[in-house]
């Protein structure tokens, strides 16, 4: 089986990824950031506000619009509700970027089964999985930048096809500063510039200059021109946003400078392997290609290095850190495969035990730990359990005698069915986490197109759950409604005194409804969100 996988390794890199990113796509409920971006969506087909972006009516120009544009395009084909559709583009652009990841890797090591480890170990790793599952933006604007370094290696290393390369790579410059500004510029382009020119940079063609300067000149004009654009067309909320993101780099969210120096457990189940392959005193005489290790090696650390400086700083801000890791840790990978069986020395051999044992564990302790952590929940899920308990549990036997037999390469494949098995299996489990006796979703409201007004921006996920947008009155204008006799309105549960202090006095105030959507968490636990609650009033004037 190994072998028919190692004859067509970019097919069946893309069959992984296809089932990674696409089965049970729409399972889990929608997150913060996704339902921002939905909504946004959705207004760009509702109110055909397809450059002057908002979010329940109100300007939203913290992103741009190329990945809200995909998402839109895709919900109006799928349904403007219809998850699978929502988070189909997101889920390509990990596809996408598994299959570049591919090309870079087989364009610079000419092996295309070093190339099929690098872009397994990428659609494995934890993040990458999360992005790729996710309507986030993250994941387009770095794909559409790895595709534009595919290119420019190519501009740079190929003696012919100079000026389509500088145009291709223009493209996807353009094309990833257009998902999320700068962004990936900073965190993935710069750090593989360093790398590149610090290890390759003897092997350039030369008179690559002038195709150079074209794709920065280009790829910056099309890459800044929703910018400027709105810049000229809403001047005022513009510059606010501006400011108040430009603002968040250096107050919110503040971690100190080696907040993220544990970024390889961010590879999720490549955890140990990453950091080995982080150890360049050990690989350096062990790799296939020690140039090509330094070179995915450095842009790795440059990578850290330069997200490091940046005060605010989250988890999620390492995925572009994985893309060069997952090259990285192939080279391990790669070296394991050939001399795993043949090893004497215990302290090379134990990592690779402990990683592994660790895996066989989780398959052989499902069926039990399974049943315990979920307990009375299971009982609308037995079918989906019984079947993740089987898989996983023979996953975990499997493991356990490729260890004794010392086959790498099965532990790695094992490693890949390992995260196919628990996105196909026992992801649709996580609905048996859902235990809020108030849970109570606004998008079932019967009188819910009578919705038309908040006090308080309402959480990005009861704007999408409502299907239209409630507008802040806050935000209004003075002589903008509501002014009718009587008018219903959501309220934030932390903003429910002030908005009594202030209608009280004028309107008789009825509640109508609560609505809760918090779906895993019941009231007075740890992880229960009163952001997620919002209260339905009726007022009358007195």
């Amino acid at each position: 089986m190994i072998a028919l996988i190692e004859k067509h390794p970019f097919r069946f890199l893309i069959l992984i990824a296809s089932i990674i990113f696409l089965i049970n796509l729409d399972v889990l409920y929608v997150n913060i950031m996704e339902a921002r971006n939905f909504v946004t969506a959705r207004e760009m087909l509702t109110e055909q506000n397809w450059v002057l972006t908002t979010m329940n009516d109100f300007p939203r120009y913290e992103k741009p619009p190329l990945p809200t544009w995909l998402t839109a395009i895709s919900a109006k084909l799928f349904g403007v509700h219809n998850l699978f559709g929502l988070r189909l583009t997101a889920a390509l652009s990990a596809i996408f970027l598994a299959g570049v990841v591919y090309n870079i890797s087989d364009y610079l090591k000419k092996n295309t089964t070093y190339a099929l480890y690098s872009g397994l170990i990428l659609v494995t790793s934890f993040y990458i999985v999360f992005a790729g599952r996710n309507g986030q933006w993250d994941i387009y604007t770095h794909a559409f930048m790895t595709g534009a370094i595919y290119w420019l290696i190519r501009l740079f290393m190929d003696k012919d096809g100079t000026w389509k390369h500088a145009l291709l790579a223009a493209v996807f410059f353009a094309a990833s500063f257009l998902s999320k500004g700068p962004v990936s510029l900073y965190a993935l382009w710069l750090p593989f510039m360093i790398a590149f020119i610090t290890v390759y940079r003897k092997d350039f063609f030369k008179q690559k200059g002038l195709p150079f300067a074209a794709f920065l000149v280009l790829g910056l004009i099309a890459g800044v021109s929703w910018f400027v654009y709105v810049r000229f067309a809403d001047p005022e909320a513009f510059l606010e946003i501006t400011r108040e993101e430009t603002g968040n780099w250096s107050s919110y969210n503040v971690r100190p400078f080696w907040y993220y120096w544990s970024f390889f457990t961010q590879s999720g189940l490549w955890t140990l392997p990453a950091f080995t392959a982080l150890l360049y005193p050990y690989l350096k005489s062990r790799v296939s290609d020690l140039k090509m290790y330094r070179f995915t090696l450095i842009w790795t650390l440059a990578a850290v290095v330069l997200l490091s400086i940046i005060p605010e700083k989250k988890s999620r801000y390492l995925l572009p850190v994985l893309i060069p890791l997952a090259m990285n840790t192939a080279f391990y990978a790669e070296y394991l495969v050939a001399s795993f069986k043949s090893m004497t020395n215990w302290k090379e051999k134990l990592p690779v035990y402990l990683h592994f044992g660790l895996l066989a564990l989780l398959g052989l302790a499902f069926p039990v730990g399974g049943y315990l952590f979920l307990g009375d929940n299971l009982q609308d899920h037995l079918l989906w359990f019984a079947v993740a308990a089987i898989v996983l549990f023979g996953l975990g036997v499997a493991f356990v005698s490729a260890m004794v037999n010392r086959d790498y390469a099965k532990l790695f494949y094992l490693s890949i069915f390992l995260i196919v098995a628990i996105v196909s299996f026992v992801l649709p489990l996580s609905k048996a986490l859902y235990k809020n006796p108030q849970f109570n979703n606004i998008a079932n409201y019967a009188d819910k197109e009578e919705i038309r007004y908040s006090y308080g921006e309402p959480a990005p996920e009861m704007v999408w759950h409502l299907g239209h947008a409630a507008p802040d009155i806050t935000h209004l204008a003075d002589d903008q409604p509501p002014e009718a006799d009587q008018f219903t309105i959501l309220v934030t549960p932390s903003l429910e005194a002030e908005f009594k202090r202030i209608f009280a006095p004028d309107h008789t105030i009825e509640l109508l409804e609560t609505f809760d959507i918090n779906y895993t968490a019941a009231p007075e636990t740890k992880n229960y969100k009163d952001r997620l609650v919002s209260h339905y009033y009726l007022l009358k004037k007195k």
